[in-house]
């Protein structure tokens, strides 16, 4: 996968775009020094079976990957985020030219109360950054795009 890193502190407009070819996106999300993450389904057929993943996913036809990634999270984990609530974005590349976007947002912690497990995985759990960097489940690509952000 070939990468440029944007970051955007504000001014989320690619990431809105809906004209761009956009693969899937994920998302970090803080809740204080926490992070939910999600167990994905045992099933061998879907990519990382049994890794523990970050909310977000693929996009849906005319959606952009700020759309793609608040859906997906609100399905996953019933959490709403705002725009206003992303601080990072970074877009990436596949090798077929299509965008994989990674974003960061925080929330207010007391918003834990609300998160529940959609129709996909098996569970969900925190994780402070330090256990999903170094967790052997956790799924490395997403490991990579979590350190990259924490660099930046």
């Amino acid at each position: 996968m070939q990468r440029q890193t944007d970051i955007w502190q504000g001014d989320l407009r690619g990431a809105a775009d809906r004209g761009r070819d956009v693969y899937g996106a994920k998302l970090a999300v803080f809740l204080g020094g926490r992070m939910p993450v999600i167990l994905r389904d045992d099933i061998p057929t879907i990519p990382d079976p049994g890794r523990y993943d970050l909310p977000g996913g693929g996009c849906e036809p005319g959606e952009s990957a700020l759309d793609c990634v608040l859906r997906e999270t609100f399905e996953e984990l019933s959490l709403r985020v705002r725009p206003t609530d992303i601080h990072y974005a970074d877009v990436s590349w596949t090798t077929q030219g299509r965008e994989v976007w990674f974003f960061a947002a925080r929330l207010d912690p007391g918003c834990a109360a609300g998160i529940r497990l959609g129709d996909e995985g098996q569970s969900w759990r925190f994780m402070t950054v330090e256990e999903y960097l170094c967790h052997p489940r956790a799924i490395a690509a997403f490991q990579t795009r979590l350190a990259d952000y924490l660099a930046s």
